[in-house]
């Protein structure tokens, strides 16, 4: 069964490739795509922090390079990791967009998908709050559905069929979104629009 959705707010991206009517926190991690890139696929993810736990501002330190090290000892690992994403969308439905959608966001790490190495030149990065094992949230997903409809009316080389995994990029490197994430919820919220 489907659940109603949640409207958004009239998102749309802005000629700056800004999502309207959401939360912006810029990260400093981000660079030019290449010279006549097409962005054609999106890339989703999850992120908790520290691992297995949710809310607090550490996800915005993160990309921000601003996490303490001394706040947690995992934080002490990655502290330093120079890393963003385009945008988050917590277990509350929120979204905060980091990187602009036209510019390089730092998040796939080294990558291929159909024979193309570097992710990060021609993929969106959606970074869900949540584990690879733990079930996500229905707003998450309804959220996460409308801003993909969004992004493919903005990009016409995205569908619904360009849509994969951080693991599916990095085998064997990466197992997000993982075993809890439920593409096939997904593929029918899609089908609403």
């Amino acid at each position: 069964m489907i659940t109603p959705l949640i409207p958004l707010n009239n998102f749309s991206i802005d000629s700056q490739g800004w999502l309207t009517h959401t939360r912006h926190l810029i990260s400093p991690n981000y660079d030019e795509r290449p010279v006549d890139t097409v962005i054609d696929w999106l890339v989703i993810h999850c992120i908790s922090l520290p691992p297995g736990e949710y809310g607090g501002p550490w996800i915005d330190r993160l990309f921000t390079n601003t996490l303490d090290p001394n706040v947690h000892p995992y934080f002490r690992e990655i502290y330093h990791l120079k890393v963003s994403t385009h945008v988050l969308i917590t277990r509350q439905g929120i979204i905060t967009q980091y990187v602009s959608f036209h510019k390089r966001a730092w998040h796939a790490g080294v990558s291929s998908l159909q024979g193309r190495n570097r992710c990060n030149d021609f993929t969106i990065g959606i970074e869900l709050e949540g584990t690879d094992t733990t079930t996500y949230e229905l707003i998450q997903y309804q959220v996460l559905a409308q801003l993909i409809q969004v992004l493919i009316a903005a990009y016409p080389s995205l569908s619904t069929e360009r849509i994969v995994g951080h693991e599916h990029i990095a085998p064997g490197r990466k197992t997000d979104p993982g075993v809890g994430f439920d593409w096939n919820y997904l593929k029918k919220l899609l089908t609403i629009y």
